[in-house]
């Protein structure tokens, strides 16, 4: 059975903040929202929704209406920065560096006890590829612009995967920052301590046009 993980995590001027339910504005603290796809079972847990995605099942979204013709990511299923929300923060020094981020996620697995994992090509362009769509849009959500979810994505890059997780992050202005935010939060820490994984791809996607500034992306996932 293959399974399906995707919180997600944006930040808001200084603070660490998380994405809101049904596209209000934006709130403090996290929410855990899974989505499912037809060939990935998923944490059932759907108290809160992330960047807008759905608190059902993925096939309810037949019925939501599409963003814009050349957009297929469902209307209400992301969310955007409020103007000039970011615009104090000083991004000068940002950057990634994939494998300091690896083993600052390693670090963290081993201090919990559990294996490290192994910086995967496939996963990496993977989040690549949804950090730039994120960038392109200038908002945060699991869905990409195709109206994929992370699981399609996954497969796309020929990662035959039996486990997949993912976490994304806007606004953080440092893999330190990000990493902070998602293990303050009970989905995303959850993604970073899955015990069944053995690869990892990381990206960011740095845009000073956009409000959210930075694009973070993290894939986890083990093979069949």
């Amino acid at each position: 059975m293959s399974r399906l993980l995707v919180p997600c995590a944006l930040s808001i001027a200084l603070a660490v903040a998380g994405c809101s339910i049904g596209g209000a504005s934006l709130s403090s603290g996290f929410a855990q929202s899974p989505l499912v796809s037809k060939t990935a079972a998923v944490d059932t847990d759907t108290r809160g929704a992330l960047g807008g995605d759905p608190q059902s099942s993925r096939k309810s979204n037949s019925n939501l209406k599409l963003a814009r013709a050349d957009d297929k990511a469902p209307a209400g299923q992301y969310e955007k920065a409020p103007a000039g929300a970011l615009s104090d923060r000083d991004y000068g020094a940002t950057k990634l560096d994939a494998e300091q981020a690896r083993d600052v996620v390693n670090a963290y697995r081993q201090s919990k006890g559990l294996k490290p994992l192994k910086l995967n090509a496939a996963l990496t362009e993977a989040a690549k590829a949804h950090s730039r769509d994120l960038a392109k849009w200038d908002r945060i959500s699991h869905y990409g612009s195709d109206g994929s979810n992370p699981w399609d994505r996954v497969k796309r890059s020929g990662y035959n995967a039996k486990v997949a997780a993912e976490n994304v992050g806007t606004g953080q202005a440092s893999i330190v920052e990000v990493m902070k935010g998602w293990q303050e939060s009970a989905g995303h820490n959850k993604n970073l301590l899955l015990g069944d994984v053995e690869h990892m791809g990381i990206a960011l996607v740095q845009d000073p046009k956009t409000e959210f500034k930075t694009f973070w992306t993290l894939v986890i996932g083990a093979p069949l």
